[in-house]
C-alpha cells in the first residue's frame, strides 16, 4: 500500500501495540516460541496476528496460514511463527478469563 492510500485512516505500528517498555501478549508469544530470526518480517507478522486475533480469537492452523500468506519469511519456515500465533491466542484467552 502506498502511504497516500492511508490518508485519513488510523495506522497502528508495532510500537503502538502497548505502552512504552511493555510487550503485548503477541510479542511475548513470538519471543516464547521463537517466531523470529532475523527480525525483518516480525513486525508484519505480529500486526497480522493482532488483526487475525481481533477478528478470531481462536483460529485454526489453516486460518493462521491464510492470514499470514501475504508476509514473506525466509528464515523460520513458518512453523515457529504459526506456533507463536497459537500461543498468542492461548495467552489472550487466559488474559480475558482473568
Amino acid at each position: 500500500m502506498l502511504a497516500v492510500q492511508a490518508d485519513n485512516t488510523e495506522v497502528t505500528t508495532l510500537e503502538g501495540l502497548t505502552g512504552l517498555g511493555e510487550l503485548s501478549v503477541i510479542q511475548e508469544a513470538f519471543m516464547e516460541e521463537y517466531g523470529f530470526q532475523c527480525g525483518f518480517c516480525t513486525p508484519g507478522m505480529i500486526l497480522v496476528t493482532k488483526a487475525l486475533l481481533d477478528e478470531n480469537p481462536n483460529p485454526t492452523v489453516d486460518e493462521i496460514e491464510q492470514a499470514l500468506e501475504g508476509n514473506l519469511c525466509r528464515c523460520t519456515g513458518y512453523e515457529q511463527i504459526i506456533e507463536s500465533v497459537l500461543r498468542a491466542a492461548d495467552l489472550g484467552r487466559k488474559q480475558r478469563a482473568r
